[in-house]
């Protein structure tokens, strides 16, 4: 990707007086820094010409070069933003929005940076550079919708299969509770039934003792005998006792 991104001292309003001598001159101090690669040295000098002439242009597009050269893309497309906008040339307010078309490049913010490129080649349409520039960003543009598309694709997908999984874990608990709740209905219907079966067998057991007579031994049907025999002796023997009295009796009365 080419840039135009150093336009140093090309640019910029004279102003007389010695306060102008002095951000020149630390413009220009910076301007070497610069072309050392020493950048961090370079924005000290810039920013000491901006402290003296603040929305100075030189001293910010500058400043915003430096910055680029640090990777510190969002401040240097905040000045090449200022620059633009307080560029009094066509042809400076072009590099500007070209630098800031840069800076939003790196950032992958592909969408402004393409209204920046076209901004600048509506200053200078005969920029190849920017031209190049704004297709490449374009085809980014299309390439990071793309993605986004099949990222939403994909989690719409999971989220699809997510929610599949969770009916259908959903349909299985369903079908082990019922499983349970079947189970749990079979056993107790199981208990019940071992419990009746348990009082029926109790009852007929109780039905059998009441219908069976009770058997006693041949011993104690003996006695048993024994003791009718002479109960009938016994009841005899007084029998025979009330009858002699009794004819006792009547003979007495006859001697009378």
């Amino acid at each position: 990707m080419k840039r135009h991104l150093i336009i140093l001292s090309i640019f910029g309003l004279l102003t007389p007086g010695l306060s102008a001598q002095s951000e020149k001159k630390m413009v220009r101090e910076g301007n070497s820094q610069f072309e050392e690669g020493n950048f961090s040295e370079a924005e000290i000098e810039y920013r000491k010409a901006l402290s003296e002439k603040p929305g100075y242009f030189k001293g910010t597009f500058n400043l915003g070069d430096a910055m680029y050269k640090q990777e510190n893309y969002a401040e240097s497309g905040k000045l090449f933003s200022e620059a633009a906008e307080g560029a009094q040339q066509e042809k400076a307010k072009a590099g500007a929005y070209y630098n800031l078309g840069n800076s939003l490049m790196k950032e992958q913010k592909y969408k402004e940076s393409i209204e920046a490129y076209k901004n600048a080649l509506r200053l200078k349409p005969d920029d190849q550079d920017a031209k190049y520039n704004l297709a490449y960003a374009q085809k980014k543009l299309r390439e990071q919708q793309q993605k986004q598309d099949q990222n939403k694709d994909k989690d719409k997908n999971k989220d699809k299969n997510k929610d599949k999984n969770k009916d259908k874990n959903k349909d299985q608990n369903k079908d082990k509770n019922k499983d349970q709740d079947k189970k749990q209905e079979q056993d107790k219907q199981d208990q019940n039934k071992d419990k009746q079966d348990k009082s029926d067998k109790g009852d007929q057991q109780k039905d059998k003792n009441q219908q069976q007579p009770q058997q006693i031994s041949k011993a104690d049907a003996q006695r048993m005998l024994d003791a009718l025999k002479n109960d009938e002796k016994k009841t005899l023997q007084k029998l025979q006792k009330e009858k002699a009295k009794a004819a006792k009796s009547k003979k007495t009365e006859i001697d009378w």
